[in-house]
């Protein structure tokens, strides 16, 4: 037998509108009050290591006015940013830079703007998920957004991309200039 709250629904369903969608579960048992709790769990969504500020100013930063991440990373206090992003309850982000390229999509796209927190060592890095990278790729830096997984090859990590169209790419760690970890994403849609 199906346990059904007053409003017909299965506990099971009662309990994904509750914790997935933020209903208020006295509201779905019939009583007065707000179809949705005031306050959303937005720590569903984070890592566990994320500790998230109640309201910060992250510098959005222009790739081509500073010459690339390496400076950028080196001395950012230096750089004036276009502009400041505040989002509340977001883990601590460095800055932030607009996305360029595909090689992410659909999750991410040309235009999108990701928010950083700089690594200072390749030992901290977090198998799988998505950073923000510098590559010397001869002499000229190559900035790009991918996963980085461990690579069957000494001293290379692999460079994953959502697009499937993208071959995966083994990178020498000494060739990695700056390295952030990717903590947010941004996309603005527009009908034009």
């Amino acid at each position: 037998m199906i346990e059904t709250g007053k409003a017909g629904l299965s506990s099971r369903n009662k309990n994904i509108l509750v914790q997935e969608l933020n209903v208020n579960p006295e509201w779905l048992d019939g009583a007065d009050g707000e179809m949705f709790n005031a306050e959303p769990d937005l720590t569903a969504f984070r890592l566990r290591t994320d500790n998230s500020l109640p309201m910060q100013s992250v510098p959005l930063y222009s790739i081509e006015g500073t010459a690339g991440l390496v400076p950028l990373f080196a001395d950012s206090r230096q750089i004036k940013p276009v502009n400041f992003i505040h989002i509340p309850n977001l883990p601590k982000c460095d800055g932030a830079i607009y996305v360029v390229g595909d090689s992410m999509y659909p999750l991410l796209k040309s235009g999108d703007i990701v928010l950083y927190k700089q690594l200072r060592d390749l030992n901290d890095i977090f198998w799988g998920d998505m950073y923000l990278l510098s590559i010397d790729m001869d002499g000229e830096e190559y900035i790009t957004v991918k996963y980085v997984q461990k690579s069957e090859t000494e001293g290379c990590v692999k460079l994953v991309s959502q697009n499937p169209h993208h071959a995966d790419k083994d990178v020498k760690m000494d060739r990695i200039r700056a390295i952030a970890l990717v903590k947010a994403s941004i996309r603005m849609n527009s009908i034009r």
